[in-house]
């Protein structure tokens, strides 16, 4: 079968964004702080039934225990089961000009407030210095992908999953080298905002904010210019307790 063409699609877009205003409007903090715990506590349940996977599986082994678990915790948990509708893994999507009809984001979080064509997206990648998984591909990889309009295109915000074999924090890897990043001329990853550590949670959880390097097109929206986008990171170590 023949590959469809890499082309701006604006009829793809504007059917996707009818009767939108982009990008939509943002997701409170205290809701992410709710999404952030809820994917600590669906992993935590992950790491102690599926040890031997979240210490040696690949990422997508570990991704699929992730949907599944977050998804039985709507019927599970009383507030999960109001914010969520259900999780996916790797759900097609289109990217911000449609010239990608295919692409597929870790895991699309479907919020029961939210229009469906803009689910929350999370992308998740393994750390471990000994496999080359770096905090470099954690952002080539994951971050680059949110400023350029791939994933996350009409939404102020994303969560990105860091499954650490190595002992890696934010604080230790990351953010030093986006701070390296920032010196760059244009900054690199477009980086506006350091990772700021959330106080109140219990875990390695930080929020840094990123410019976007594109234009909406294909629809009525007075918005040509997305702005930044605030991305969670969420850093979860592989190690048992």
């Amino acid at each position: 079968m023949r590959a469809a063409a890499i082309r701006p699609r604006p009829d793809q877009i504007a059917e996707l964004t009818r009767g939108l205003y982009l990008p939509l409007p943002e997701v409170s903090n205290d809701h992410l702080e709710v999404i952030a715990e809820s994917l600590l506590r669906a992993f935590s349940d992950v790491r102690t039934h599926s040890p031997s996977t979240v210490a040696s599986g690949s990422e997508a082994e570990i991704t699929a225990l992730m949907e599944a678990r977050l998804n039985t915790m709507i019927e599970q948990d009383p507030l999960w089961g109001q914010l969520v509708l259900c999780v996916t893994r790797g759900k097609e999507s289109l990217s911000f000009d449609g010239s990608h009809l295919e692409k597929r984001p870790d895991l699309s979080i479907y919020l029961s407030n939210r229009n469906r064509g803009f689910p929350l997206i999370i992308e998740a990648k393994i750390v471990d210095a000994t496999t080359s998984k770096t905090e470099a591909l954690y952002c080539d990889k994951g971050i680059r992908r949110f400023v350029e309009g791939e994933y996350a295109w009409g939404n102020r915000e994303a969560f990105m999953l860091a499954y650490v074999r190595d002992g890696s924090s934010i604080g230790t890897k990351l953010t030093p080298f986006l701070s390296s990043a920032m010196l760059e001329t244009p900054p690199g990853y477009l980086i506006e905002v350091l990772p700021n550590a959330v106080s109140a949670f219990s875990t390695d959880l930080a929020h840094s904010r990123h410019g976007r390097s594109f234009v909406y097109v294909g629809h009525s929206s007075p918005n040509l210019e997305p702005g930044p986008i605030s991305v969670w990171h969420l850093w979860l170590s592989c190690l048992e307790p």
